[in-house]
């Protein structure tokens, strides 16, 4: 019985939005975190809470820890906790738009909204640089077994951990880039997909190889598109079972492995970074029995 919030493993939608709230105020806080967890369409909404929610009600979440700030050469990754993250889903902006009033208001005077990040689906599923995005994700079982927690235990089991950056494009770089150049960075022909055999080392792909870790690192992403009137980038989401295969990846872009730093650093970089932790479903509504609520 598959006990995860639907929208983890269920396609992207056309059309996303990324709330990230802080702690207002403790007054209120469970009550408003039972209000969320009984909101109508969390078919069409992914919860995922923060380290600093589960420290402020007083429980622990085996797994859930702050996200890294690592160093690389000439490279920073940054750390931006959040309390509680809301990604919902659908096809319209409208729609979303005040579906994020309603969680917003939902949630007051408890948490204060800090940041939206509207995202959407470019061509079929690429990144704003026209390469495609999460060509290696896990189907079916695989997917499961890489995102979902399992084997822990009723209010655990189903839940998943999830990895969140925006990284911002540097077109000005990219578009000086030749095709062959740009193939390289990423490890894929853009003009096909196919993965380039003798690539540079570099090369994100090389770099982010899930079965080349021990043990493999395999993520379930569930990456959008952002843009605004004069920037644009990557929203990276990634379910896991656990955050160790997530950093594993990250360590081994940024040179941590052996020195050899990821060629997307070229022409992007995050600007945020956070942990989440994505309770599980029991009868159509969040679980959250974990935190006795």
């Amino acid at each position: 019985m598959n006990l995860s919030q639907s929208g983890i493993l269920a396609p992207l939608t056309e059309q996303a939005r990324y709330l990230v709230f802080s702690i207002r105020s403790s007054e209120g806080l469970s009550d408003s975190l039972r209000a969320l967890a009984q909101m109508d369409g969390l078919q069409q909404t992914v919860v995922g809470l923060g380290l600093s929610l589960i420290k402020a009600v007083d429980k622990e979440i085996p797994g859930l820890r702050s996200f890294p700030v690592l160093t690389g050469s000439g490279i920073d990754i940054p750390s931006t906790p959040a309390a509680l993250w809301c990604w919902l889903r659908g096809t319209d902006r409208g729609d979303l738009y005040h579906r994020s009033r309603k969680i917003e208001a939902l949630l007051y005077p408890a948490f204060s909204l800090d940041n939206v990040i509207d995202s959407f689906q470019y061509k079929t599923g690429n990144d704003m640089t026209g390469y495609e995005d999460g060509t290696e994700n896990p189907q079916g079982e695989d997917a499961i077994n890489a995102a979902l927690v399992q084997g822990q235990g009723e209010g655990l089991d189903g839940s998943s951990f999830v990895a969140v950056q925006q990284w911002l494009h540097d077109f000005d770089v990219f578009d000086l880039m030749t095709v062959e150049q740009q193939d390289n960075s990423v490890g894929r022909q853009i003009s096909d997909n196919e993965e380039i055999d003798d690539a540079p080392v570099s090369a994100h792909v090389k770099r982010t190889a899930q079965e080349d870790f021990d043990p493999e690192a395999f993520l379930l992403r569930r990456s959008m598109p952002w843009s605004d009137a004069m920037s644009a980038g990557l929203n990276f989401v990634a379910f896991g079972k656990t955050l160790d295969a997530f950093e594993a990846q990250l360590n081994r872009m940024i040179g941590q492995d052996d020195g050899v730093v990821d060629a997307l650093f070229d022409f992007t970089q995050p600007l945020s970074g956070s942990y989440f932790w994505c309770p599980p479903v029991k009868d159509g509504h969040l679980d959250l029995s974990i935190l006795d609520l």
